[in-house]
């Protein structure tokens, strides 16, 4: 199991028992609005996903986050990446949700920190990449906190909640975070 660690947060890939946490999370009320519109949130598709995290840990990935409280590890959020272009080693991030029991205390800018390092330092991907709606501006900061370069917007691209929205695309290269 692939576990990343920091000062007292750490991802890791997600497993079968992970899937009721995570169908709770994606389906909070405070969470849903702002999650791709397209990902699972029933319990039998974040399985299936869960599973091919387990199967190709190099082309797709369900982390959870936890962090630690009073000696122990509690589920704080989740997160994932996905194979965009294996000859380029491309990787796009996702499905960041923070529950928001949690917010407030830098966790999603860590947790995307951990991610990064993980996927291109030991995992060997040149760039990742994330799109965001475009009314989601609270997402914007964080990823511009975690280091992103905004590069540029879909505009109306998507449907969502009975409108057209923009896509804010976002990317980080490896050299972007070495010294």
């Amino acid at each position: 199991m692939t576990t990343v660690e920091g000062d007292g947060l750490r991802l890791r890939r997600a497993e079968p028992g992970d899937v009721d946490f995570i169908v709770g999370l994606t389906t909070h009320e405070d969470v849903e609005p702002y999650l791709a519109g397209s990902r699972p949130r029933d319990r039998e598709g974040l399985l299936a996903e869960i599973e091919r995290s387990q199967r190709e840990p190099d082309e797709f990935g369900r982390f959870v986050v936890e962090v630690e409280q009073e000696g122990k590890w509690r589920r704080a959020g989740a997160m994932g990446f996905e194979l965009a272009n294996r000859r380029s080693r491309i990787a796009n991030l996702g499905n960041l949700a923070i529950h928001p029991d949690f917010r407030g205390r830098s966790l999603s800018d860590e947790a995307a920190k951990l991610l990064q390092r993980h996927l291109l330092f030991d995992r060997g991907f040149h760039r990742l990449q994330l799109e965001i709606y475009g009314f989601n501006e609270r997402a914007q900061r964080h990823a511009e906190r975690a280091g992103f370069v905004r590069e540029g917007v879909r505009r109306r691209a998507y449907w969502r909640h009975d409108a057209w929205v923009d896509g804010v695309i976002y990317g980080l290269v490896r050299e972007d975070l070495e010294p």
